[in-house]
């Protein structure tokens, strides 16, 4: 085959015919979930691109192949697996996963990669002359075995410059990097050896091999002849390797002879063998669009990211002027005139209805056309690419691309015979073939930005846990989250997950919360739930790194006075929970009684809450209204103080919680089985919370305390921390539980910790601040379609979009089936938008206790390890 790279310097290349290329690489934007006005800022800034290229350009959108080596790697970085031996042993679990160990074959991953290349003007005479010196050389260069023509420092610098400039004049805000050497290698050798055994762009990518350098004032090249070392064959030979088991040697001979009597017009494939190995391609044309689209219905490209198997694609793109445009316009609308006549003098018919179409649309182009000055026309050529490690295999893909865009008006061609010149357009730095321009579609610059060419599909981050697969790409491809990062980035730690029972929200929450154990960082869980299920998954999942505080059992003083070292922080809590305990609030004048009570009693010699009782009653034996209040505060206070559920806050003689010592293990839980809570309709109703049961009321004033607790302990560590409260709503009901949420959620970033709330309904995730301040955002299955708008709304996207409200309402884990759970629709801090899949790792100690679906063994609430 013959190359067309001749020198690569940075970001350029000089090809053997004679053209220069800079070559960037396009960053993915936005997602298929954008809102309008998402969408229109999108198609705004490719517009601006399109504009702002000079009379030619290419775009690729490559499928990089992906290792599973390369996944695990970023599931590692950062992370000493020495010091972490078990997350070393969750990341071999992931890895013999995508090594497909149990599918007998590995799993097929790719990742979309978007490249610009535009071919550099000559600046001067002397420029045409080298290129077309170049030309000729290469040509005898050829025949003879001879290296590539040398290139002067002084071209060499005159191009770096003008590719300087080119980008400036492109930026757009698109993310445009120069592309290495390495990387622009890559993209001729991913064209030459599409499968299994390509080579690996993450290797290109690091890679600063591949350039030309000068030497002694000339551009020397390293041998590229590698490159050229390629078999291409129109149709091919199939290997019959692949046929049927069982039939004997003369069957298969005469079948090998008839297929290639009969069937060479058929094969419209192009067989490439490399060193890499034998891969059949299949090049399909778009000749045919619709006549008119929009933004959301014309987006063909990102479509070919649904498919279960990689598609490329390339698009030459030749850009015409508005002068010229409208000039041509003129001209054939005269040409249609005269053709209207000669139609009508011939015949009484009437005119055809393609001509009224074509009347139509050449108004609507001259009117867009003249009404910018700097729109200009696109002629481009765009080819798309399938291949297989089979003729057949490559052939059922190519036809279920061709059906799936011909379900919507866009027309694909495979030709026969013609499958050289379109791979020859995929490489990069080639000529396009003369044969290809019968394929051109001519739109504005405005109607091609709608084709959604720098769409992507991007949710969470480049490192960290694997926490699933994306749902919206059809190849495996992992999601991956790093929560505990995003404070060194400057971003918020804290998420919400909201969702249905049984929508996976639980099995989540434990999945990130032991990714964070396991990777280094520590987590301070509370359990209110009977059976224990945090207490049972941190005793299985974190064995010997794992503390069980029971706070029901009045075992440890809770006693916010003798807990908390800074008796300044000590009465915050203390004066929070009593409000919480009596119902009072802290501006009224029992509330003043109360602050003042604390007071005393933080600096007393052995402060405790049992002093503000005592406090109260002194109160009380005065006389006047004061003394009536403090009377009351003393009955109130002494109703809950008698409960043994308050034991824990009250009971002076019970060993103090040492937050230094106890609660020093990697994955604390903190358990409340005991503590129920009143119903949510009683928080907005004063006169229903004063007719609530005594323990739910000391259960909600006790939980708050806990969770203040958990709270001072994530803030005074120095690793990351992460406080998963599920069922948030226990502690937003109450205006303190909110202010502590609100307090974790602003600044848990300074102190490297962050909170995990799961509801059912985003607003229990507490005020409208504080629930958009989570950088992470998850939303599972919400039947309930008031709900799935308001869980829209929160992750940015339209609350009245009919398609979405389906997905969530009826599309998200659908009921019933198993393999369906778990599945969700998040954002993450950089504002992408995704749905994926949840994966809990196969490794026994994760899988033992963290799904929480009932079977038919009666829970043991005695089960040994999980005491304090």
């Amino acid at each position: 085959m013959k190359l067309a790279i001749r020198h690569i310097v940075d970001n350029i290349v000089w090809s053997t015919s004679g053209t220069v290329w800079a070559v960037w690489s396009l960053t993915p934007q936005g997602s298929r979930y954008m809102d309008e006005r998402a969408r229109d800022e999108l198609q705004y800034r490719v517009t601006a691109l399109v504009r702002s290229l000079p009379g030619g350009a290419r775009v690729y959108g490559l499928c990089a192949r992906v290792d599973p080596g390369e996944v695990v790697a970023r599931t590692v970085e950062g992370v000493d697996y020495r010091r972490h031996p078990y997350w070393a042993e969750v990341s071999d679990a992931q890895l013999r996963l995508l090594a497909g160990e149990d599918l007998d074959a590995p799993v097929e991953m790719h990742r979309r990669t978007l490249w610009l290349a535009v071919p550099l003007e000559k600046s001067s005479a002397r420029a045409e002359l080298s290129a077309a010196f170049a030309t000729a050389w290469s040509e005898l260069a050829g025949m003879l075995g001879l290296p590539p023509a040398p290139v002067p420092a002084d071209e060499v610098a005159d191009c770096q410059q003008r590719a300087g400039q080119l980008a400036a004049e492109l930026g757009g805000g698109l993310g445009l990097r120069p592309a290495r050497p390495a990387e622009i290698v890559w993209m001729h050798q991913h064209s030459v050896a599409r499968g299994p055994e390509e080579p690996l762009l993450a290797e290109a990518e690091r890679s600063g091999v591949r350039g030309s350098r000068l030497v002694s004032g000339t551009l020397r090249a390293p041998a590229h002849a590698d490159l050229g070392e390629v078999r291409l064959l129109e149709g091919g030979f199939e290997d019959d390797s692949h046929a049927a088991v069982g039939r004997d040697a003369a069957k298969k001979s005469a079948h090998r002879s008839s297929r290639r009597r009969t069937s060479m017009a058929g094969r419209r494939w192009l067989q490439v063998e490399s060193e890499a190995g034998c891969s059949y391609q299949a090049h399909l044309a778009l000749v045919e669009m619709p006549r008119k689209f929009t933004a959301s219905s014309g987006d063909f490209l990102t479509w070919l990211d649904r498919f279960p198997f990689p598609v490329d694609w390339v698009v030459d793109m030749k850009l015409v002027p508005t002068e010229k445009v409208v000039e041509e316009v003129r001209k054939k609308k005269r040409d249609l005139v005269d053709q209207a006549e000669q139609y009508a003098a011939q015949r009484d018919t009437g005119l055809p209805e393609d001509m009224h179409d074509a009347a139509e649309d050449l108004g609507d182009l001259g009117a867009r056309a003249g009404r910018n000055s700097v729109e200009v026309e696109v002629q481009s050529v765009t080819v798309m690419s399938v291949w297989g490690t089979t003729g057949a295999e490559c052939d059922e893909r190519a036809g279920r691309l061709h059906a799936r865009l011909r379900g919507s008006n866009f027309r694909l061609q495979r030709p026969r015979g013609g499958q050289e010149e379109l791979f020859t357009l995929t490489l990069p730095a080639t000529t396009a073939p003369g044969a290809t321009r019968q394929y051109a579609q001519y739109e504005l610059g405005e109607d091609w930005a709608m084709h959604g060419a720098l769409t992507g599909h991007a949710f969470g981050d480049p490192t960290g846990a694997m926490i699933g697969f994306s749902q919206d790409v059809g190849t495996v491809t992992p999601t991956l989250l790093n929560i505990a990062d995003a404070p060194t980035k400057n971003a918020s730690a804290s998420f919400g997950i909201a969702g249905d029972l049984g929508g996976g929200k639980s099995v989540l929450l434990k999945m990130i919360s032991s990714s964070v154990v396991d990777r280094g960082g520590r987590v301070i869980a509370i359990d209110r739930t009977k059976k224990r299920e945090w207490a049972r998954f941190a005793s299985a999942a974190a064995a010997g790194r794992c503390q069980v505080v029971d706070a029901a059992k009045a075992e440890l003083s809770l006693d916010p006075l003798r807990v908390f070292a800074d008796p300044a922080v000590g009465s915050r809590y203390a004066l929070s929970y009593l409000t919480v305990q009596l119902g009072v609030g802290p501006m009224t004048e029992h509330g003043a009684l109360l602050k003042k009570a604390v007071k005393q009693a933080a600096n007393h010699s052995l402060p405790c809450m049992a002093h503000v009782l005592a406090v109260l009653e002194e109160m009380a034996e005065g006389e006047g209204p004061r003394a009536e209040r403090a009377a009351s505060l003393v009955e109130w206070l002494q109703v809950a103080a008698d409960d043994p559920l308050a034991a824990a806050v009250f009971d002076p003689e019970l060993p103090p919680l040492d937050l230094v010592s106890r609660v020093n293990s990697d994955f604390v839980v903190i358990t409340t089985n005991g503590l129920s809570l009143p119903p949510r309709e009683a928080v907005t109703k004063p006169e229903l919370m004063r007719s609530q049961p005594l323990e739910a009321l000391i259960g909600r004033a006790v939980l708050y305390l806990v969770a203040a607790i958990a709270r001072e302990v994530a803030f005074a560590d120095a690793r990351f921390c992460l406080i998963p409260l599920d069922e948030a709503y226990w502690l937003t009901s109450s205006a303190e539980g909110q202010a502590l949420v609100d307090e974790i959620v602003f600044d848990g970033r300074k102190h490297g910790a962050g909170v995990g709330l799961g509801c059912h309904d985003v607003l229990e995730l507490g005020t409208s601040t504080a629930r958009g301040l989570l950088a992470y955002r998850f939303l599972s299955r919400t039947a309930d379609p008031v709900l799935a708008a308001r869980g829209l709304e929160w992750l940015g996207l339209p609350c009245d979009d009919e398609a979405l409200l389906r997905m969530v309402t009826t599309d998200l884990s659908p009921f019933g089936q198993a393999d369906r759970a778990g599945e969700f629709l998040a954002r993450d801090p950089r504002m992408q938008i995704g749905r994926f899949k949840a994966l809990v790792p196969a490794v026994d100690r994760l899988m033992a206790e963290i799904f929480t679906t009932p079977d038919e063994s009666a829970p043991d609430e005695n089960t040994p390890g999980l005491s304090a």
